[in-house]
């Protein structure tokens, strides 16, 4: 009994960190667009923050196993919260100056602190009680983490997105005086979410400080990565990870643009109840309010969508075989797409809206069905897997090239074909599982 109240409470504590860098994550695509503009990027460019923020998973997710073995899981999770504080700290003086390469080196950071998180506290929780119910635990660890994702929307659109961001062109056209006064607000935009997000994760830090976490699993595991190199599910489930991060960063991140394309910001002026729906959001009205903070609004059902599926997912993995209820979420994905493809105003929009909802499981679904099986080598399997999550770095970029060199409806057959995978995943683990039967 003592075991297991230990384990709910752990369990809680775990669960803030993935609300925690749920929330930021997201918050880092509402730059996006702003970044753009400030910075006159194209489509392509733009797509090189999230190359920064996830390479960092690609780079630090082996050394952060590492790391985890040697001083454990709570002075991990300390360093990783204390990086991230670090890395939100350097967009203050990104903001100032006006310097993309801090702003990248700040993505960097804060994306290094929550590697070392994301290394420690998947596995934890998959460890945290019967192997049977592990992707039903995380997939309702991951639902709070789209908690967070569902929330960042509407605050960086209320925040971040709100003013309109003036060209090189406009801003030389001031006076000297009306320039200071633009860069000064333009950096105080950025700096005040930011740096109240530092304080925050301080304050979460100091928390764990002095929270005691059980000790499970067997602390002395190898650190040899050769044996986990040769599990072929595991290196499918990577390989899935890869194409899921990337597949739903790339939509996040260019939702807006892609709303934008489609001249939705009028639509929703028009429509009464979309109307209704940006003014309880946005404080200043939508007539007030930018384009890119009137559809902003909209990406919050992206995220609400993959938090409402997880909570339904947890249930579901829990009582159907996961590797199956993965491979329908990966149908409803690609079919909510082309649906959108083929669409124009409302429908496109709430089409590619709802493929949120399937995505919901994906990630904590394919982490537990790669796991499974490597009882001690769990953490290097985690570290194998947070490397790719790399995939937001990569396949954002290449979604941003495409649509630049051609438009959205072709960059989205790129998404397609990363939900196309995963179903493959999802098939062949399913008969994995029947022929271990």
């Amino acid at each position: 009994m003592e075991q297991k109240k230990s384990y709910r409470t752990a369990f809680i504590f775990v669960t803030i960190l993935f609300f925690l860098w749920g929330f930021i994550t997201v918050l880092v695509d509402s730059l996006i667009p702003r970044l753009r503009e400030v910075f006159t990027l194209s489509y392509f460019q733009a797509g090189m923050v999230q190359f920064a923020f996830f390479g960092a998973y690609f780079l630090l997710s082996i050394p952060a196993g590492y790391i985890l073995s040697k001083i454990g899981y709570k002075r991990g999770i300390i360093l990783g919260l204390g990086t991230m504080a670090l890395g939100c700290l350097l967009f203050y003086p990104a903001a100032s100056y006006r310097v993309f390469g801090i702003f990248m080196l700040g993505y960097f950071t804060l994306a290094a602190g929550i590697t070392i998180l994301q290394v420690a506290a998947n596995p934890y929780v998959t460890i945290l009680g019967p192997e049977k119910t592990a992707s039903s635990r995380l997939n309702l660890s991951q639902a709070f983490n789209s908690l967070g994702t569902a929330i960042a929307p509407a605050l960086g659109a209320l925040f971040i997105l709100q003013d309109k961001v003036k060209t090189s062109a406009e801003i030389e056209a001031l006076d000297t005086p009306a320039q200071e006064s633009y860069l000064v607000a333009e950096a105080a935009a950025v700096q005040t979410p930011f740096l109240g997000i530092a304080a925050f994760i301080v304050i979460i830090a100091l928390v764990f400080f002095f929270v005691k976490l059980p000790k499970v699993g067997d602390k002395e595991a190898s650190n040899d990565y050769r044996k986990v190199l040769k599990n072929r599910n595991l290196i499918l489930g990577a390989i899935g990870l890869f194409c899921y991060v990337g597949a739903e960063v790339a939509l996040g991140s260019y939702m807006v643009n892609y709303f934008l394309s489609l001249d939705l910001a009028a639509t929703v002026r028009e429509t009464s109840f979309m109307r209704t729906i940006a003014e309880w959001i946005l404080t200043t009205g939508v007539s007030a309010s930018s384009d890119m903070a009137v559809v902003g609004v909209f990406v919050t059902f992206y995220w609400t969508g993959a938090m409402i599926g997880r909570f339904i997912g947890s249930y579901l993995t829990s009582i159907f075989n996961p590797a199956k209820i993965l491979s329908i979420f990966a149908i409803g994905a690609i079919g909510m797409i082309l649906i959108s493809n083929f669409s124009v105003g409302l429908a496109a929009m709430w089409t590619i809206i709802a493929v949120g909802l399937f995505n919901s499981i994906m990630f904590p679904t394919i982490f537990s069905l790669a796991l499974d099986g490597l009882g001690d080598d769990k953490a290097q399997g985690s570290g194998v897997l947070c490397t790719m999550i790399v995939g937001g770095a990569i396949i954002p970029p290449a979604y941003g090239y495409l649509t630049d060199s051609f438009n959205f409806n072709v960059a989205l057959i790129l998404v397609m074909a990363c939900y196309a995978y995963i179903f493959y995943y999802a098939y062949s683990n399913k008969r994995r599982k029947v022929a271990a039967a």
